[in-house]
């Protein structure tokens, strides 16, 4: 998404693109994934003035807007990344802590069988799946260090 359209979509509910609201942005699409203490951190690599409440804040409205949603990937804190136009889910490798984002029509046979079984209707845009991704499967590497 460009400047224009993250500028377009705060004027549309009433905001306007603020420069912490630009570096958390540009953080979240450099990340991919990350927590607000990771989005922190990438921030004050060119605002060192920025704290972890104006983190917190940003995400709250670009949030809002529809510009990033959150996901809960790991235990702890949410992590947030940019809206795609395909929807996805998360594979996090518990060995190497990576997160491989996979187009979530993957699930929709279970999403089908649930809405005919259960009559219920899965949101998929929140799933994460842990495990271990083909490298750490392939080196035999079991754990985080």
């Amino acid at each position: 998404m460009s400047q224009a359209d993250w500028d377009r979509r705060l004027h549309a509910h009433g905001y306007r693109i603020t420069p912490q609201r630009q570096l958390v942005l540009q953080a979240v699409e450099t990340l991919r994934h990350g927590t607000p203490e990771e989005l922190l951190a990438e921030v004050q690599r060119h605002a060192a003035g920025v704290n972890l409440s104006t983190i917190y804040r940003a995400l709250e409205v670009l949030e809002q807007v529809g510009l990033v949603t959150h996901s809960h990937i790991g235990h702890g804190a949410p992590t947030y990344h940019t809206i795609d136009e395909v929807t996805h889910i998360h594979l996090a490798c518990d060995a190497c802590g990576t997160v491989e984002s996979v187009p979530a029509d993957v699930l929709e046979p279970v999403a089908r069988a649930l809405r005919a079984d259960r009559g219920f209707d899965i949101d998929v845009s929140h799933v994460s799946f842990h495990g271990r991704c083909r490298a750490c499967i392939e080196s035999g590497r079991n754990g985080r260090h």
